[in-house]
């Protein structure tokens, strides 16, 4: 096997074709990207991790925990509630990505 730097290609060998593996990954990629989301929008408006938390009615470690991306419960219901504070909605979407660059699956 050559080697390489590339994350995805490293991934997509290590997990080979372990499913539970793979829906781990996407998991976590889900979980990054809907903390990224919370993250982008609270700073737009200017808010501390703080007072985003109590204004959702949640501790400050969960709104740390969802924009790291280590949130165990369901990162989409707290981007609900999240979206509501600042008065915006969520657009979902599924889309194809047969590119080199997506995560392999075995499904």
């Amino acid at each position: 096997m050559k080697k390489t730097t590339d994350a995805l290609e490293i991934i997509n060998n290590l997990i080979g074709q372990d499913t539970q593996m793979q829906q781990m990954v996407i998991e976590s990629y889900l979980n990054a990207e809907v903390g990224q989301l919370i993250y982008d929008a609270r700073n737009q408006v200017g808010l501390t991790q703080q007072q985003l938390a109590e204004m959702i009615g949640v501790e400050r470690s969960i709104i740390d925990d969802l924009e790291a991306g280590d949130y165990e419960d369901n990162a989409l219901i707290m981007l609900q509630k999240v979206t509501v504070v600042f008065k915006q909605r969520i657009k979902i979407e599924l889309i194809s990505d047969y590119s080199d660059r997506a995560i392999k699956t075995t499904a």
